[in-house]
């Protein structure tokens, strides 16, 4: 055996541990869990964000309004606290998206990670 500088042939490719690497800061990255909460103010946009486009356009235009007119229905037989209702419903898919696994990172990554097919 010959002692050389140069590195093997065989080239070892280090994974990173998930639990302990944390997520990229860069829009190429992952998405923001605390952005997704953020969007999440209007429900479904933060699920729009993460990649999970279907859930999110449920949520904007059946969850949503569903919810209204059910708290609105409750209130008009409590006098109103119904309307209570609605911040549980809204904390229920922030938490929700803060919770779920982001699509949109790993299709750009492996877009990414491809390079040119010939």
């Amino acid at each position: 055996m010959e002692y050389t500088d140069a590195p093997s042939a065989e080239v070892e490719k280090q994974t990173p541990d998930p639990a302990t690497s944390s997520k990229p800061e860069t829009a190429e990255g992952q998405a923001s869990d605390a952005v997704a909460v953020l969007l999440s103010v209007v429900p479904g946009l933060g699920h729009i964000y993460k990649g999970h486009n279907f859930i999110g356009m449920l949520l904007i235009f059946v969850g949503t309004p569903m919810a209204v007119g059910i708290a609105m229905l409750i209130a008009t037989g409590t006098a109103g606290f119904g309307i209570g209702l609605l911040p549980v419903y809204w904390f229920a898919v922030m938490f929700h998206v803060y919770g779920i696994e982001d699509r949109a990172a790993s299709t750009a990554a492996a877009s990414i990670e491809e390079g040119e097919q010939y």
